[in-house]
Formats: structure tokens, sequence, C-alpha cells
């Protein structure tokens, strides 16, 4: 009996885990009032190609995906959390000054083409490959290449 009843909770769980993502076409309209502002104020020029929203089982996210292949994350009430540009340097307005200032200072002939933030830290990855972790206090906590 035991087995049989764990059985099925597992199945529950696996179940529940596969329905919880659910990616869902939708109009740039429906983004949340920030994501909507963010793109009309540093990205004006781009072409959306498509708008998502993933509902996830207890959270949801937004992501918008340019013609030219660019791409902005959002988090369930609007705000960035992820910029990623295939050519050319992220809007420097985004990016924090401390973090600007850095990468001016080590990279002078690199500019930032990602840009990914979250509650515990910042990650920028660089036109010269190089990867740059910082902490919310914008110091240095790992570095890649």
């Amino acid at each position: 009996m035991k087995k049989l009843t764990l059985l099925l909770l597992g199945l529950v769980a696996l179940q529940t885990t596969a329905c919880g993502a659910n990616d869902k076409p939708i109009k740039v309209t429906d983004l949340p009032r920030p994501a909507q502002e963010f793109i009309s104020t540093h990205m004006p020029d781009h072409k959306v190609a498509m708008a998502k929203m993933d509902a996830e089982l207890f959270d949801k996210s937004y992501e918008v995906i340019f013609a030219n292949g660019d791409k902005v994350e959002f988090d369930r009430s609007g705000e960035w959390t992820d910029v990623e540009y295939l050519e050319g340097a992220v809007p420097a307005a985004i990016v924090p000054a401390a973090i600007a200032k850095y990468v001016a200072a080590n990279y002078p002939d690199a500019y930032i083409r990602s840009i990914d933030r979250d509650r515990h830290d910042y990650e920028v990855k660089l036109s010269n490959l190089w990867e740059i972790k910082f902490d919310l206090d914008f110091n240095v906590i790992d570095l890649d290449n």
C-alpha cells in the first residue's frame, strides 16, 4: 500500500511539473506597463517579432524577442531581468554606473552585449567574450572567459 501511495504521489508531482511551465504568445500591449515603457524608452527602433508569457506553477515572466534577434526578459511586475543583444551594446541607461565604470576601466575595447540581474547578483557578458558577475554592491565575484 505504501508503494502504491508513493507511486501515485510521484506521478502527481511529475504531472504538476510537466504542466507547470506554459509559454503563451501575447501582444506587446499585454505586457505589464513597466515592460512596455522599457521597450518604448530603450528599444524604440526595435521591431517585435514575438512576445510571450511564461506562466509557471507559482510565478510568471515575460520574454520579448525582436526581429534582429535581440531579446529582453521581464519578471511578473514588468521589471527587466535579462537583456541580450546579438550585435552592439545594450542600452547604456540600464547598466548600473558602477558596472559601466568597471568595464570601461578594465576592458576599454569591449562593450556589454548582455546584462542579467536577479535578487542576488548582476552578470554581464562582454563583446570580448568575458563574463563578469557582480554582487548587489557591485563587487566582482566571478570572472569567466
